[in-house]
């Protein structure tokens, strides 16, 4: 698919204001920048990373996502003067109003941004994110980028699972938008969860947005709200071929439901007829798009009313849909549906039965997806609601957005709990793949550094681990992070949801199974340079050995 026109990108960007607007950050930030602007450090060139310090969901691995609405952030990010009233009104009164000014001309024109590729499969603790600029610009920049690109990055994840515990064979719909967490939650998991391996959406918002293929018939109120055949208008359906005269669609149905229930030694006592009207009414408003779901009272019944309306529908030289089951054993289900369809397709000579697909939908979650994989069962669709958008296995990616330079010099936290430490300094970072296109290691380096080369050896320090160096020689170097944003303009391509989808499945096809396992995958290397690796440790004794300069002096 091409990229996104120039009227879907006015729309998202007009969204990205709207949504994301600079005010949209914690106060924190504002106290931070007017207190670097009163010490006149607000030009000050600094360097702020964006990581994860955890792989989601217990897994090998996360998608990087979120980057589209970045950059679009800071095309648009100013203040107006709304906003700056604003501002006055919750600061403290002691600000000086000067710092009201300096705030309405702020833009990003200033701010470089640096990134791993959008659909990119990423590791934790490696720098996705780098923005570098003026001190108390890329200081207020932080709230809003981590917000842009946690959520986005984990249900993309979440999504990515669910694909690989589904297979490449069965069709995905995301329909989650009523159990989102608020209308933005349910627009972004749509749109994140199809780049991330979802064929379709309900979220008809999203659809328009974002080009995502929406799908959805009917819900459970639809047929409980029919009682009688005398609620079915019109009653009369065309036939496809053209010919004039409307054909008694009820008579027709009636019919072929005798037919049914004796093919299949069913008492036609027992149907429901408020069901049929339904069923009946709906595919005379849509022949062509017939897909009711038939749990409504019970399966058994609900089947037969759909293959009475189906075999109509072929009649008249209609295509039927299928069918969706929502409730109890959808496996079993499944097997007694398909059943079914066979033996009408066999004993009708109807060979649109053998077509026909099952839907599958009842509170999915990844490891029921993974259940169902391993029994028998006929389901073509699997729809995904609330474990999906949620995340209910992890609720937060846990992104965070951390200083590593200030006119020009290196900056770390050290902290007493070491998973909260940083790797100081401006940095580059690679992808090593080994001969058969596998990434094994990703390699933080010092910016400054020569890259490393194919078929020659380095020695390394793998994160989390003890101190000794790892020498390894890759087959192939890949430059991970490359220029996205500068000079207030977008320099790297927007690229549409489908272009990021596809990107995402060529990126997870070339991680190795044993990193992409749903449960216990073997860890991803992440290691430092031995010059980055010697800087930490030199920092580190620094700060120990200047850790009592203010008492000693």
């Amino acid at each position: 698919m091409a990229a996104p026109s120039s009227n879907t990108c006015g729309l998202m960007e007009r969204s990205i204001r709207e949504r994301v607007p600079p005010l949209l950050t914690d106060l924190y930030q504002f106290t931070m920048a007017y207190a670097y602007w009163r010490a006149g450090r607000h030009q000050e060139p600094a360097v702020f990373e964006l990581f994860f310090r955890d792989n989601p969901f217990g897994g090998g691995f996360s998608l990087f996502t979120g980057l589209h609405d970045c950059l679009l952030f800071l095309r648009s990010f100013h203040f107006t003067d709304e906003d700056v009233e604003f501002l006055r009104s919750v600061l403290p009164p002691a600000t000086d109003p000067a710092f009201f000014q300096f705030l309405r001309g702020l833009d990003c024109s200033g701010v470089t941004l640096r990134s791993v590729p959008e659909g990119t499969v990423v590791f934790a603790r490696v720098p996705m994110m780098e923005v570098a600029g003026p001190l108390a610009v890329v200081q207020l920049l932080e709230t809003s980028l981590l917000c842009l690109v946690n959520y986005a990055s984990l249900v993309c994840s979440n999504a990515a699972r669910f694909r690989l515990a589904a297979g490449p064979r069965r069709k995905l719909l995301e329909m989650g938008l009523r159990r989102a967490q608020g209308p933005d939650g349910g627009l972004t998991a749509s749109r994140y969860t199809h780049i991330g391996g979802f064929d379709l959406t309900s979220n008809v918002q999203a659809g328009f947005l974002f080009g995502i293929p929406v799908a959805g018939t009917m819900a459970h109120s639809y047929v409980t709200s029919f009682t009688s055949l005398e609620e079915v208008w019109p009653q009369t359906l065309v036939a496809v071929n053209g010919e004039p005269d409307p054909v008694d669609f009820i008579s027709l149905t009636k019919g072929w439901l005798r037919r049914v229930c004796e093919l299949l030694g069913a008492e036609t006592g027992k149907i429901r007829e408020g069901e049929l009207a339904a069923f009946l009414s709906y595919a005379i408003a849509y022949p062509q798009n017939f897909l009711p779901v038939i749990d409504s009272y019970s399966v058994s019944c609900g089947v037969l009313n759909f293959c009475a309306v189906a075999l109509a529908l072929c009649e008249l030289g209609y295509r039927p849909v299928g069918v969706r089951l929502d409730s109890g054993d959808l496996c079993r289900q499944s097997v007694d549906v398909r059943h079914v369809f066979r033996l009408c397709s066999e004993h009708f000579s109807n060979s649109t039965f053998d077509s026909l697909i099952i839907v599958g939908t009842n509170n999915i979650s990844e490891q029921s997806m993974v259940e169902l994989n391993k029994k028998e069962n006929e389901i073509d669709v699997v729809g995904v609601g609330t474990h999906l958008v949620t995340c209910t296995k992890q609720p937060s990616l846990g992104c965070v957005y951390k200083l590593v330079e200030v006119r020009g010099r290196p900056r770390m936290k050290i902290s007493e709990d070491p998973q909260k430490s940083t790797v100081p300094g401006r940095k580059a970072v690679y992808r090593l793949l080994d001969a058969e296109g596998h990434p094994f290691l990703d390699l933080v380096s010092l910016a400054v550094e020569s890259p490393p080369e194919a078929g020659l050896p380095l020695s390394c320090y793998p994160l989390r681990c003890d101190n000794a160096p790892l020498s390894v020689t890759p087959a192939q170097v890949v430059c991970l992070r490359q220029e996205a944003f500068t000079k207030g303009q977008v320099t790297h391509p927007l690229c549409s949801a489908a272009e990021t989808r596809a990107k995402v499945q060529s990126s997870l096809q070339t991680l190795h199974p044993r990193h992409k396992r749903l449960q216990e995958p073997d860890s991803y290397t992440v290691a430092l340079s031995e010059k980055l690796h010697n800087l930490v440790i030199e920092i580190r004794k620094g700060s120990s050995n200047n850790s009592h300069f203010l008492l000693a002096n």
